[in-house]
């Protein structure tokens, strides 16, 4: 099955925040946008992930059991990402001399 991280981060953060409209703005998304990107993950994965009502959102069965998972995916990528970024080419010295031809 293939993720897409940006839904996965969405549906990370509003589980934390229980309500659309903040997990939205700390997305820096508009809350329509936000929306769609829970329910696409939602229709992927064949579960729905929250109860929503007008006081906020719960998480559902399927969503709870998820959201350990989905975490778990958001730190892997990170930690993927930084471990690429942080590979350095070795230092190489050419020696001069007599000695030692270059």
């Amino acid at each position: 099955m293939d993720f897409d991280l940006s839904q996965v981060r969405a549906f990370v953060v509003t589980a934390e925040l229980r309500h659309f409209g903040k997990a939205a703005a700390r997305l820096h998304l508009t809350q329509q946008a936000l929306s769609k990107r829970v329910r696409r993950l939602e229709q992927q994965l064949g579960e729905a992930l929250f109860v929503r009502d007008s006081r906020g959102v719960e998480l559902t069965g399927a969503g709870a059991r998820f959201l350990t998972h989905a975490m778990s995916l958001l730190t892997i990528a990170e930690a993927a990402a930084a471990d690429t970024r942080a590979v350095s080419r070795p230092v190489r010295v050419d020696v001069w001399g007599h000695l030692h031809p270059p």
